[in-house]
């Protein structure tokens, strides 16, 4: 089993940033891959990052490319993954959820084994 925590979220102005942070536990070496998606008000959760953990391969959202920057790093017995969000607009105001697999990144949320709680991320024009 694996358990992911978020933290970080909370309000901004528009144009302003954010730092969303998961810590993974538990049974981490199992772990492939580590994404953060994203679900706002009537619409479906998407991917917005993902960070393959053997070789360090990133994907982006066409959406938040060249602002949004996914990032990992290694404790003892942990893995935590980071999302630095800048340049925030209000279309990016969501839920955002860590999630993890053992396998390769892939974009379908079903796929993902494991979840984190979520942090809500509002931005405001």
């Amino acid at each position: 089993q694996v358990q992911l925590v978020e933290s970080g979220g909370g309000s901004v102005q528009a144009g302003g940033s954010l730092r969303l942070s998961c810590a993974a536990s538990g049974y981490t070496t199992s772990v492939g891959c580590m994404a953060w998606f994203r679900q706002g008000p009537d619409k479906e959760r998407g991917m917005v990052a993902t960070f393959n953990t053997i070789g360090g391969a990133t994907s982006y959202a066409e959406s938040v490319k060249g602002r949004f920057t996914i990032a990992k790093d290694n404790a003892k017995n942990t893995i935590t993954v980071y999302l630095q969000m800048n340049s925030l607009t209000p279309e990016d105001t969501a839920m955002y959820y860590c999630a993890a697999r053992a396998g390769y990144c892939v974009y379908e949320s079903r796929a993902y084994s494991y979840w984190g709680q979520g942090t809500q991320v509002t931005v405001s024009s």
